[in-house]
């Protein structure tokens, strides 16, 4: 089982209606992706405190544990189609940047050596 991080990052088109934005994408989106996508086992927001511009705002970080990635990312897409024609989906949504990440593998016996406090 491999572990992936896949990263998203988001600005809100209509600045004044952010509030919508995060109770949308904390309410509605994150339980349809978690509900929806298989493998996707988890997930975390952050806003970012000064964006520069053309950079997104938030991000949301979403573990993933799959046996073949390529699969479950077919699968997460399916899901978010589905979840347009239901109406589930925001206008208020800006993709800055979408990136996936798989784990590396390190060796923990090195680190022992070291008292890193």
């Amino acid at each position: 089982m491999e572990k992936w991080l896949y990263i998203v990052h988001t600005n809100c088109k209509y600045p004044e209606r952010v509030d919508e934005f995060n109770e949308w994408y904390d309410k509605i989106h994150i339980p349809d992706i978690l509900a929806g996508s298989p493998d996707f086992i988890r997930a975390m927001r952050f806003e970012k405190r000064s964006p520069a511009e053309g950079e997104g705002k938030y991000i949301a970080i979403y573990e993933i544990e799959s046996e073949d990635i390529d699969q479950t990312i077919v699968a997460h897409r399916d899901n978010m189609i589905n979840r347009k024609e239901q109406g589930r989906m925001s206008n208020l949504v800006s993709i800055v940047s979408r990136n996936l990440y798989k784990q590396v593998d390190i060796n923990l016996e090195f680190f022992k050596e070291y008292d890193f406090r």
